[in-house]
């Protein structure tokens, strides 16, 4: 298969890149922060995957017109060039944040999407852009929508919890005892390897890994695998949520956004996915992937 990836000097790009290319796909990377991005495409790929776009700011620095430029805007363009192109498959990387940015039970595919943030709603534009096209006959067009994707080389919230164990210094919020889907770049690769050899049907999909995950569960395996005693206080959430809101005004590490994205409640269900693949287990259990991001951070 000939594949192209928007983003493909990306951390889910490169991996990407690497592990199709390693199952004798060719592939082929785009850049869209050049004007002349059209250039770079192939119409004679079989696949696209979309993966370039503007990422959540949690600073709240972004121009909200950035991220409907960037992730609704720059979508509409090379899904029009698909429409018109020879290539059968066009995926685009949407994420759960454009479904719900608080979730009460799993999230399926089939929730009323109501995105709270500028990040969201300019993924739900672009999905909704997406839907509203009737497909040329021959050709899929697949909605993935990931929780949060981690793997070596990749940094965010689970670099902070490598940090804070790593310090010996104590994990101040362990009285948060939340559930939280993750998604490993592993089982992300090889989701997106059986979707792209299977007959998989056009449609909104939910990416994750098969089992929830605590913070205070990640915290544990940190220290399991520096070797570091682990210190849990379990601190009154009222007390941790004022001094979140203190440092929404001064502008500390600890703020409500956040607080919410260490201690929420965000189950994503991969089952429709699954029952599509015919699978019943993804490679790697979430234990098992956060094991192989944390110890890549020790080097």
């Amino acid at each position: 298969m000939n594949i192209t990836i928007t983003g493909i000097s990306g951390f889910v790009g490169s991996n990407l890149a690497e592990y199709l290319s390693g199952r004798g796909m060719q592939v082929h990377g785009v850049s869209m922060r050049d004007q002349l991005w059209k250039n770079g495409l192939n119409g004679e790929s079989d696949a696209i995957i979309h993966l370039a776009g503007k990422a959540h700011d949690t600073q709240h620095t972004a121009d909200e017109a950035d991220y409907f430029r960037v992730n609704r805007d720059l979508t509409i363009e090379l899904f029009d060039w698909f429409l018109s192109s020879n290539v059968r498959e066009f995926y685009y990387f949407s994420s759960v944040k454009a479904a719900a940015d608080q979730v009460t039970g799993a999230l399926t595919e089939d929730v009323i999407p109501n995105p709270q943030t500028p990040y969201g709603k300019s993924k739900l534009a672009a999905e909704q852009y997406l839907l509203s096209k009737d497909l040329p006959a021959g050709k899929r067009l697949f909605i993935i929508r990931p929780c949060m994707i981690h793997g070596p080389g990749n940094k965010g919230n689970l670099n902070l919890l490598f940090q804070v164990v790593k310090k010996g210094l104590p994990w101040p919020l362990a009285a948060f005892d939340n559930r939280r889907s993750f998604l490993s770049i592993g089982n992300l690769n090889a989701l997106l390897e059986q979707m792209l050899t299977r007959g998989v049907p056009s449609g909104v999909y939910h990416f994750a890994d098969d089992q929830t995950i605590s913070t205070n569960t990640v915290i544990q395996i940190i220290g399991r695998i520096t070797e570091r005693p682990i210190k849990l206080w379990k601190i009154p959430r009222k007390l941790i949520s004022f001094a979140a809101k203190t440092g929404d005004v001064f502008g500390l590490p600890l703020n409500t956004e956040r607080l919410q994205k260490l201690t929420e409640n965000y189950v994503v269900s991969n089952q429709k996915i699954k029952d599509l693949l015919e699978i019943e287990q993804l490679p790697l259990s979430a234990e098992e992937g956060l094991e192989i991001t944390i110890k890549s951070f020790k080097s």
